[in-house]
């Protein structure tokens, strides 16, 4: 039986917290930050939290590396 890999492209965008939730850095925080508010690029700060269907199917493609 073959082993499962670890999705490469997923183990870059997304990090798995202590209690098994996905997180990852927020969009829109990369270039042309003078047109956005200070209010909103602190907001973009923060880690976005994954949830639902989507945050499983994310932790499993990490499963391995975990």
């Amino acid at each position: 039986m073959p082993k499962q890999k670890t999705h490469k492209g997923m183990k870059k965008r997304f990090k798995v917290t202590g209690s098994g939730k996905a997180k990852h850095r927020s969009a829109f925080r990369g270039h042309k930050l003078q047109s956005k508010s200070a209010k909103r690029k602190r907001q973009l700060r923060q880690d976005g939290i994954v949830t639902g269907k989507e945050a499983k199917n994310i932790v499993e493609a990490l499963r391995p590396c975990l």
